[in-house]
Formats: structure tokens, sequence, C-alpha cells
């Protein structure tokens, strides 16, 4: 059987689903000044308020070269075919250390390596795709041809109360964060071929849902989705999307998941976003 490995950006509806499966989960490691804590010890909450206190922005660490080939030569024991699905390059160097760890087991083991171009539910539901082709039999080519075709229906928009974090990003920069700073405006930043792209300034958080509810409401048919913030019980702002997406996407629910640390360190706190993982369209 295929052995599946992902990062712990991954984000699963149900907690257990990595362990049920038998899913290698490489973790992420946040850096806060000189301390370092892995992802599965933090949740979001914890992280942001470990930031607040040390006043600095978090760096996000992918597992290393090392790390990777470590799993691989354990889960190479178990099987010759191996399918690693991770978050975005775009947004980590998870894929690119993945490929170097793989490295070590040339012409030992059939090694895939899937940037996900997404992060959180986008991710997980990618490697829930893999799991339910394993299990049913499929060889290593069919899962990746299966997960591919999902990374397609993947969307995401975004965003964010500070742009300090989103300074890490490559479309934005430390100049262009500086300048949105000063001007106290909150980025728009819509997850395009991996990459979080900035689409929309908003002036407020009422400006800003209502460009999440305009994006939300371009997809006819939505498979799976879920409102990303960094908490996980309402607030004000989430009930204000959730009475807007009631309005205009009349029938669809709307989950409300907390987004990982891994993400957090590049969106900051009171964030907020929407995930779709779009319906496959019939001919």
């Amino acid at each position: 059987m295929v052995r599946l490995l992902t990062d712990s950006n991954a984000f699963f509806f149900e907690p257990d689903f990595a362990r049920k499966h038998g899913i290698r989960v490489a973790p992420f490691t946040l850096r806060i000044g000189e301390r370092r804590y892995s992802e599965p010890e933090l949740t979001t909450e914890a992280l942001l308020q470990r930031v607040a206190e040390a006043g600095s922005v978090p760096a996000l660490e992918p597992p290393s070269p090392e790390q990777f080939a470590a799993i691989f030569e354990e889960l190479a024991r178990e099987s010759s075919s191996l399918v690693a699905i991770l978050m975005s390059e775009k947004l980590s160097r998870a894929p690119h250390n993945a490929r170097l760890g793989a490295e070590a087991l040339l012409g030992r083991c059939k090694i895939h390596i899937i940037d996900s171009q997404s992060t959180s539910l986008g991710l997980g539901s990618l490697v829930e795709i893999a799991a339910r082709q394993a299990e049913r039999g499929a060889d290593a080519d069919e899962i990746v041809k299966a997960v591919r075709a999902g990374v397609h229906r993947l969307y995401g928009v975004f965003f964010c109360e500070t742009m300090a974090y989103s300074a890490q990003l490559q479309h934005v920069g430390q100049a262009h964060a500086l300048l949105g700073e000063m001007l106290d405006i909150k980025p728009v930043l819509a997850l395009e071929e991996g990459d979080l792209i900035p689409i929309e300034k908003a002036r407020t958080r009422a400006q800003a849902i209502e460009h999440l509810v305009e994006y939300a409401i371009e997809f006819p048919k939505i498979e799976r989705c879920a409102i990303l913030q960094a908490t996980p019980k309402p607030n004000e702002d989430t009930r204000a999307l959730l009475e807007q997406l009631a309005a205009e996407v009349p029938g669809q629910k709307w989950p409300i998941i907390t987004y990982p640390p891994s993400l957090a360190a590049l969106l900051g706190p009171n964030a907020m976003g929407i995930l779709v993982h779009e319906g496959e369209s019939v001919e």
C-alpha cells in the first residue's frame, strides 16, 4: 500500500484523521526571537500571545531535508511508494526540502512530492483525497493524478489586520507593508497558484468582509468550505460575515475553523478568510 505524508499545516475536520489513516505528519517550527516551537505544541492563540509578549514577528521554518529524509527512510521500510502532499511552496519551503530529503532514497523507493498550492483546509482536503484513493488500492500514479486534479479546485481569500506579517510574502514585501501600516490599510490577499497575492485594499474590517463575500459568490458549486479566523469562537466579524453569506449563498454551510500557527505566521492576529474546495463541474 502507498504510504502518505503531509505537514502540520494540514487541517482535518476529524482531528484524529491522520493517525486513523496512517498518514505521517512532518512538523513545522515557529521561531519567535531565540525560541523555537514545534507547531503541534502550540495553538494559534498561544502563538500570537507569545508573539505579543516578544514584540517580534514569528518566522516559519519548514521541516528540514534531514527531517524529511528520516521520515522517508522509516516509511520506505513499509512501502516502496510514498506520496508527500505539502503546504504551498510559495508560502513555505516544505516541498523544496522534501525533494532534497528524497534524494537520499534514490533508487530505493519511489517518492512523489506534491506542492498543494494551498494551506490549512485546502491541504487537508487533498490529503483526504489521497487517503481515500490509497485505501481503495490505488497505486501512486493514480493517487498523484487524483490529488493534482484537486489542486486546481482550491481557492482562498484572506484579509489581515496588520501588514507586518504579510511583509514576508514575495508579492507584499517590507516597503509595501510599511506603507500599508502607515495608511492603516487591511490587505485582502487571494490564494493564487499557491501564493498569497494582494488583490484589494480595505480601510475597515467591514469593507474587508464585503470583499470575502464578493469572492464567495463566484462559485456555482462548492464541495467544501470554511471560514478561517484566529480564534475558535465566533465574534462580531464572524457573525457579520455569516449573515452576508447566508443572504448571498443560501443553504451553504460555512464552518468556522482556526487557521494553524504555520498560517498565522503569515497572516498575523485578527485575520479572517475563507477557503473553498470547488465542486467538480458536470459537463
